[in-house]
């Protein structure tokens, strides 16, 4: 069997300090993917460094937020091809080398997408106590609205096979879509797993999440959870003519 082309996608903006690293560790622990760096409006040398760095990168003209940036690699893995797409930060949190963690599940089949996950088993990651119960909230709210009982619902340390690259490609979330994406994709049969991954706390920059915005936060994603509840999806609608 021919191996299949892995595409990782990292999303950034303003991470100039950060992204440089992320994408050396990439190259050391897996030379074979391929990566491409959405600079999703940065006003810092994101770019430059990117491609210093040897990425891809797709420079959008202004920041269209986690999900325009996110859907737009999806649509680059989508056009070139790719068999298996991974979602990375560009802050240093996620470890290139617990890739492997993530990848096994989704090459045997167990799986189409595999979250990375802090919480599904002791690790060395420790987050602050109201954004843990922020994340708790939202796995209970899931729990509730689709049975699956996902940990870590804002993990952006995930991996995801053909099929899902061709729905996100044309269909993908806004503002904060990492729990939402759950939602839909339990509703439309694909199956989730969780495994457990090391992560790091932010190596550089500032999150987007403020404590300020954390209950604005709440409120909109359990809002979009409950949308998502009512909405009808059509996976094959969704992907047009992908078949």
């Amino acid at each position: 069997m021919t191996k299949p082309r892995v595409l990782v996608i990292i999303p950034a903006y303003n991470e100039e300090k950060s992204v440089g690293k992320v994408i050396a560790g990439l190259r050391r622990f897996c030379p074979e993917y391929d990566v491409v760096v959405i600079n999703d409006g940065s006003r810092d040398n994101t770019a430059a460094v990117a491609r210093a760095a040897g990425a891809q990168v797709i420079d959008l003209p202004f920041n269209l937020g986690i999900g325009g940036a996110m859907q737009t690699g999806y649509l680059y893995a989508y056009r070139h091809g790719y068999d298996i797409a991974i979602q990375m930060d560009a802050d240093g949190q996620h470890e290139p080398a617990e890739l492997p963690k993530i990848m096994a599940p989704l090459l045997a089949g167990e799986g189409d997408m595999i979250v990375g996950s802090r919480f599904v088993a002791p690790t060395g990651y420790r987050s602050p106590v109201g954004r843990r119960v922020g994340i708790w909230f939202l796995s209970f709210l899931l729990r509730l609205l689709s049975g699956q009982w996902i940990k870590d619902t804002t993990s952006g340390f995930r991996a995801v096979n053909r099929e899902i690259i061709c729905l996100f490609a044309h269909y993908y979330p806004t503002d904060y879509p990492e729990p939402e994406v759950l939602i839909i994709l339990d509703k439309l049969g694909f199956r989730i797993l969780e495994v457990p991954v090391e992560m790091k706390s932010r190596q550089a920059g500032r999150s987007s999440i403020t404590p300020l915005r954390s209950l604005y936060y709440m409120a909109k994603v359990s809002l979009a959870l409950l949308m998502n509840v009512l909405k009808k999806f059509d996976a094959y609608r969704l992907k047009g003519e992908t078949g």
